[in-house]
């Protein structure tokens, strides 16, 4: 598990060890339980590699950037992996992409996992150009490759967007190990997200995969629509990106009217 010393890593390398699974932690941050890899150092990940079932890929950094960051940070990161996998002849990749790479689709009753990509920051086309290098690796190399995108991971939503997109910390560890351990796997995108009564991003292909969320945001619906709607709140609702998918000039509009 890369980036295991992140907020979303910490609970997936130590949760899949509680399922059971032999896990190797890493990061470039110091953290007791990690180890210290940088892995933009393709040779030195190599050793580590071998015999291992697979990579979850969840390094990287997980704010906005410069392009030059994100091009850092996403495609040169993932491809040292990759490059490193290929090498110790690991099997499966799974990458923690994002719902920023499509972050501009427009909100409709259901958002399918094949929509085009529509990043809505340099953070986003860092994923969306991930998801493509996946793509290539499993075609030219035949690695199993599942791209996630990811939700609202947090411990419990807060917004009425949140009660669409969350991923709650147990539902982000099943949805790992599904991805992990499902047979027959070339390459797939899903959305990361619980079983929220309120989603409109499809499970369809995670389910397919094995995934199964236990987890509903509807549950902690009652106090978050006990408050008056805001205009951040309906902003927040018209596209996968949420408040990150807003053009310059409807925010500044949005700015003005208020």
């Amino acid at each position: 598990v890369t980036g295991a010393a992140g907020r979303i890593g910490r609970v997936v390398h130590r949760g899949l060890a509680d399922r059971g699974h032999q896990i190797i932690a890493m990061d470039v941050a110091p953290a007791d339980d990690v180890r210290h890899v940088d892995v933009r150092d393709t040779a030195a990940l190599v050793p580590l590699l071998r015999g291992c079932a697979g990579v979850v890929h969840l390094a990287a950094n997980p704010n906005e950037t410069s392009f030059e960051e994100a091009l850092d940070s996403h495609l040169r990161l993932t491809h040292s992996v990759l490059e490193a996998m290929l090498a110790a002849g690991v099997p499966r990749i799974v990458y923690a992409s994002s719902n920023h790479a499509v972050g501009f689709t427009p909100r409709v009753p259901m958002v399918g996992a094949g929509t085009r990509h529509r990043p809505d920051t340099f953070y986003g086309v860092g994923k969306a150009a991930c998801e493509a290098l996946c793509s290539l690796y499993a075609d030219r190399h035949g690695l199993a490759a599942v791209c996630l995108r990811i939700g609202t991971f947090a411990d419990r939503p807060r917004t009425r967007r949140d009660l669409s997109t969350w991923l709650s910390p147990g539902d982000a560890v099943r949805l790992v190990e599904a991805s992990l351990t499902a047979p027959a796997v070339h390459f797939s995108v899903v959305y990361g997200i619980s079983a929220n009564a309120r989603a409109w991003w499809d499970l369809g292909p995670a389910r397919r995969l094995g995934y199964r969320p236990r987890d509903d945001a509807e549950a902690f619906a009652a106090p978050i629509l006990a408050t008056a709607e805001t205009t951040d709140d309906r902003i927040q609702s018209r596209h996968v990106g949420g408040p990150f998918a807003v053009h310059a000039t409807a925010n500044d509009a949005e700015e003005t009217a208020r």
